[in-house]
């Protein structure tokens, strides 16, 4: 009922910059949080960024001042910014959103499908 799905991720060198995107779409009545999480090889999935519908964004330490997420409420759709990559960025990245549907008072977490970033030389 509710799909997200994830684009712009890729092979970059160190130094480099991507940019991902999600749009969320289905049954939606409204979303609070829509953030980025990412899971490298053997380590558990952590936040990278979450922004509410408000703007107030989140950011974990390790991408401060490097990564910015943004988001259009009216398109369902959030974006990340990577730049200055590193090669401890690379990782599955995955979309979250808290959506609500319609005539449901409860939140569902949906994610997207992941999309792989690879920062290599």
């Amino acid at each position: 009922q509710v799909e997200l799905v994830e684009s712009g991720g890729g092979l970059v060198q160190p130094g480099g910059s991507l940019r991902l995107s999600c749009a969320a779409s289905g049954s939606i009545f409204s979303i609070a949080d829509m953030g980025w999480y990412r899971q490298a090889p053997g380590e558990e999935r952590e936040l990278v960024a979450t922004t509410t519908s408000g703007g107030i964004i989140h950011y974990a330490d390790s991408v401060k001042g490097r990564f910015t997420v943004s988001r259009v409420n009216a398109k369902n759709t959030v974006y990340l910014q990577m730049n200055s990559l590193k090669p401890e960025d690379t990782a599955v990245y995955y979309c979250n959103a808290q959506i609500r549907m319609p005539f449901n008072s409860a939140w569902t977490s949906s994610w997207g499908q992941g999309t792989q970033v690879t920062v290599s030389s």
